[in-house]
């Protein structure tokens, strides 16, 4: 599966338009004022799916991941001089990025990608191609895909 996702440009907020390979809308994603980044997910009949939400209180990067108003996990950029790594507490991925953070690998805990997403560095906005290889895992990358878009 192909997803794109696709950031508004010059918006005072993160506002971000999710579209499959066809070009049809499947979310979108509203920031709100808030103390560090608070992005919610919304189904194209505007219900709220999921929400991410910075901890402002660390030294590193840290977004806590809710469905449903319910903890899931957290991802959190993790310290090395050569490449980007992120960790994420509720399932065992882990994600991997080149030093110029245009090309991102999720991984399982067995090491197996499950998704991959890249920046296409040309374009104004923030503009990302997602492959996912499981449909059950689509809302999981997608939140990590925001909250990592957020940090940089």
């Amino acid at each position: 599966m192909k997803l794109f996702i696709k950031q508004r440009a010059f918006s005072w907020f993160d506002n971000y338009k999710i579209f499959d390979e066809d070009g049809n809308s499947m979310y979108s994603i509203r920031g709100e004022l808030s103390w560090g980044h608070c992005l919610r997910m919304y189904d194209t009949d505007d219900n709220e799916v999921c929400m991410v939400r910075e901890k402002a209180d660390t030294l590193l990067p840290k977004f806590e991941m809710y469905i449903g108003g319910t903890y899931i996990g957290c991802i959190s950029k993790e310290p090395d001089v050569a490449k980007n790594v992120y960790t994420i507490d509720f399932n065992g991925w882990r994600i991997e990025s080149d030093l110029m953070e245009n090309d991102f690998q999720i991984y399982n805990g067995t090491g197996y990608q499950i998704a991959s997403m890249t920046k296409e560095v040309l374009n104004p906005a923030d503009t990302y191609r997602i492959k996912i290889t499981s449909p059950q895992d689509e809302l999981y990358v997608l939140m990590l895909m925001v909250a990592i878009d957020a940090e940089k």
